[in-house]
């Protein structure tokens, strides 16, 4: 369903909320830069039905409300405009808030993809919010790789990434020689996303396989 939140700085933003209202667990998602198109919900009902509580906010109504792109050269090209438009900033109250509204009590994860998969790794790192962070192909994550993390944080990545070259990933493990980090052979950037010409079923799969137990071992039911 839909919601609306508040953050620190009196935004309002739209949200997307599923799962259990009594549920144990919960999770932050992150969008891509395509905003909380069907995709992200898709992804948001997965973790729903494992039993999480998920809420996935908007983050573009910082630039404009209500944004859902497909994955075409001119979406993408949109999307990276309304992403500079967002500061970071912004962009940490919105999670902030999202993590508030998952139920009381439970224990909190956040997981992002793309522009989400960097938001993942500054969740566990600028927030004391979660006690687990994953993030997929986060382009921004070598850029910011000293920070210190304040939970525990799995990492997956493309082998083929055209815009993540392995030199990156390499400078990362060697930054946080604590984080699980995770290279698919032969998968591209978006490799998890099944309306992306570079989805890679079988390196979903095990990505996901390895996300759930990372979440079951680090936050457990």
């Amino acid at each position: 369903m839909q919601i609306e939140l508040e953050a620190s700085d009196g935004h309002r933003f739209g949200a997307y909320r599923v799962g259990p209202a009594d549920a144990t667990r919960g999770l932050v998602v992150v969008q891509e830069i395509f905003g909380v198109n069907p995709h992200m919900r898709r992804v948001c009902d997965h973790y729903a039905a494992m039993g999480f509580a998920v809420v996935c906010p908007a983050l573009f109504d910082r630039a404009e409300r209500g944004v859902e792109l497909g994955y075409g050269a001119q979406d993408r090209q949109r999307g990276m405009a309304l992403r500079a438009k967002v500061p970071d900033a912004g962009a940490m109250a919105d999670i902030a808030a999202a993590a508030a509204a998952l139920p009381t009590g439970a224990r909190r994860g956040i997981v992002g993809y793309c522009w989400g998969g960097t938001i993942a790794w500054w969740g566990a790192t600028r927030l004391h919010d979660f006690a687990a962070a994953v993030g997929y192909y986060g382009g921004g994550i070598a850029a910011t790789r000293n920070e210190v993390p304040n939970c525990p944080v799995q990492l997956h990545f493309g082998e083929k990434d055209g815009g993540i070259p392995l030199s990156d990933v390499e400078l990362i493990r060697a930054a946080q020689p604590e984080a699980e980090i995770y290279v698919y052979d032969g998968a591209g950037h978006g490799f998890a996303c099944e309306d992306r010409d570079s989805y890679d079923p079988p390196s979903t799969s095990v990505a996901e396989h390895r996300t759930r137990l990372f979440l079951d071992r680090v936050m457990p039911a």
